[in-house]
């Protein structure tokens, strides 16, 4: 890896996040020597200190070892007193996606990529490979609770990690199978334009290395016309979808998909062979992601029985419509959701899971950018639910937009309400969930630690 060492000295740069947390863990698996800081203490700052990982809290230049490779993300900025510090004495500077590259040396590697289902379709694929005796390493941006973390040093030659486009990181990977499952537009600040999104999983694509395989979904516009791209281009392609969903017949055929509050069902046929889907994970969406998973471990060499079966042990990854409490009847469930589509899929799993009751969300939009180019389909997305309460976005690596805030999505969702305190909109949520219903916390960002706002309110409602 361009002279990495595996046996070198790394540091992080903001280690506490979900993906340089897995990176970190998994190098140190492997034998490098490891710190990193980050802003605050966390429980992942926690885990990784039993892990022997140093790992400081606050960011300054004296925590940056002279001889270290620093890695970072793009969230990182260059006012960052650790990275000018390591710029300033000419120390080598990489991106995480290199990192992992280098944690993934002499392994079969599969990227797992798309605008949405990246987390679950990896971790789907992960558990069943470990269910089927493969014990793939693991690197996924959300704990799997199999795992117990989002990474996993394994004893077997594969490696199944998220494959991230938004920064266009993934280019740094030469995967054996690529798994996309869509290929919607998003990161338009980046990119600009669907044309140029689409060119870099094209990008993406050509990175497998010689007889590699890419599985797609067909009922994706974007990554049917992926496919066909790599088809022309004479890498092999394994398609997938719902016959009536696809423009063109897939090559593996799902069938009979049945989505109820406790899990869902499909059948899928492919190459002559049939597997029968039962799975502990609600949403046709899943069936989908599920279904890329079986594919991809059959290119691997594991039977599509196998797969099924492991796939039936799947139990979900932390904050993808994860329940998180409940008090009497109203249910409390927290959903990574931050793009129109994935909002959508999450209500619609939210309607099959809530049976007759109602439907809360307390969303919190995820960068101005994103909040700017796609308000008007966040408004249409959310009016599935019965109430709907918006929260100031959350700015990650972005500065403010003048003109742009979380009110352009509440103000084209009539019925809705802009509370501004991500706290108060939960407490807010709360008092609008009757008996039977189900509240979701919702977005990227800092809104998955306004759960113990909800609980307390319903358990203090319960008392009186």
């Amino acid at each position: 890896m361009g002279g990495l060492d595996i046996a070198g000295r790394y540091h992080f740069i903001g280690i506490g996040g979900a993906g340089m947390s897995v990176v970190a863990e998994l190098l140190a698996s492997r034998g490098a020597r490891v710190s990193g800081s980050d802003r605050a203490d966390s429980p992942v700052l926690e885990r990784l200190r039993g892990l022997g990982v140093t790992v400081f809290v606050g960011h300054d230049a004296a925590h940056v070892p002279a001889d270290a490779v620093v890695v970072v993300s793009t969230a990182i900025r260059e006012s960052n007193p650790e990275l000018a510090a390591a710029r300033g004495r000419g120390q080598r500077v990489v991106h995480r996606s290199e990192a992992l590259a280098l944690a993934a040396t002499g392994m079969r590697f599969v990227g797992v990529a798309g605008a949405h289902g990246k987390t679950t379709t990896s971790g789907m694929l992960a558990v069943a490979l470990r269910s089927a005796g493969a014990d793939p390493s693991v690197a996924v941006g959300g704990t799997v609770p199999q795992f117990g973390s989002g990474a996993h040093l394994g004893t077997g030659d594969v490696f199944v990690a998220e494959a991230d486009e938004s920064d266009g990181s993934f280019l740094n990977y030469s995967p054996s199978v690529e798994i996309v499952t869509n290929v919607e537009p998003d990161h338009l600040d980046r990119y600009g334009s669907r044309e140029a999104f689409e060119a870099v999983f094209a990008e993406f694509a050509a990175r497998l290395v010689p007889g590699g395989t890419l599985v797609a979904c067909a009922e994706d516009p974007g990554a049917a016309r992926l496919a066909s791209h790599a088809r022309g281009r004479g890498i092999t392609t394994i398609t997938y979808g719902r016959p009536g969903h696809c423009s063109v017949l897939p090559d593996a055929v799902v069938e009979d998909v049945d989505s109820t509050a406790s899990g869902s069902t499909a059948r899928v046929v492919w190459d002559g062979q049939e597997a029968v889907l039962r799975l502990a994970v609600a949403g046709e969406h899943n069936v989908l992601n599920a279904t890329a998973a079986l594919l991809a471990g059959a290119v691997l060499g594991v039977g599509l029985p196998e797969m099924a079966a492991g796939l039936a042990s799947f139990t979900g990854t932390a904050r993808r419509f994860e329940e998180r409490g409940r008090v009497g009847s109203r249910r409390l469930f927290d959903d990574y959701a931050h793009h129109p589509t994935e909002v959508a899929a999450a209500l619609r799993q939210a309607r099959v899971v809530a049976g007759g009751g109602g439907v809360t969300v307390v969303f919190q939009p995820h960068l101005y950018s994103r909040t700017r180019i796609f308000a008007g389909r966040f408004a249409e997305a959310l009016a599935a639910a019965d109430h709907v309460v918006v929260t100031d976005v959350y700015a990650a690596r972005e500065d403010p937009e003048p003109g742009v805030d979380s009110t352009l999505i509440a103000s084209a969702l009539p019925g809705s309400l802009h509370v501004p305190d991500m706290h108060e909109a939960a407490r807010t949520g709360a008092g609008l969930v009757d008996d039977g219903g189900i509240l979701i916390t919702m977005g990227a960002g800092s809104i998955t630690s306004c759960g113990a706002d909800v609980l307390e309110c319903w358990r203090r409602g319960e008392a009186q």
